[in-house]
């Protein structure tokens, strides 16, 4: 069990929703500002919550596949997105091409093309091994 005391409680699970649901407004608005990357940021930053709860998980996935659909220019998209979010980016498109929607598999799919060439193989290696910052 090293490493479970790094993870909140289901008691703060309802917490962790409060603060996703504030980051869903900030990125609607960041969203009608024709601001997707910055959205994109945004819906990614603090990304995966640190909570084994399911319902915490899928609240952040709905913000996160908010962004991620409204990216229409995936090369901009890498000329202002810093590489600190890569690993974390990979894990989501990982999550959304689960899903088996076809728009949303897609996006997934461009998007790590071009995340791909930008970070590497390594990218792709670093977001399947680690099985501690579950999305």
């Amino acid at each position: 069990m090293a490493g479970a005391e790094a993870f909140v409680e289901a008691d703060n699970a309802e917490a962790i929703i409060t603060r996703i649901e504030h980051k869903s407004r900030k990125i609607e608005s960041l969203l009608k500002q024709s601001k997707p990357v910055e959205a994109l940021k945004t819906a990614l930053e603090g990304s995966p919550p640190n909570t084994r709860d399911e319902r915490c998980k899928s609240a952040n996935w709905i913000v996160v596949h908010r962004a991620l659909m409204a990216i229409k220019d995936v090369e901009g998209m890498f000329s202002s997105l810093d590489p600190e979010y890569y690993d974390i980016l990979m894990k989501y498109l990982y999550r959304g091409l689960s899903t088996g929607d076809r728009p949303t598999c897609d996006q997934c799919l461009r998007i790590h093309e071009k995340l791909t060439e930008r970070a590497g193989l390594g990218c792709i290696l670093r977001s399947l091994a680690d099985t501690v910052n579950t999305v």
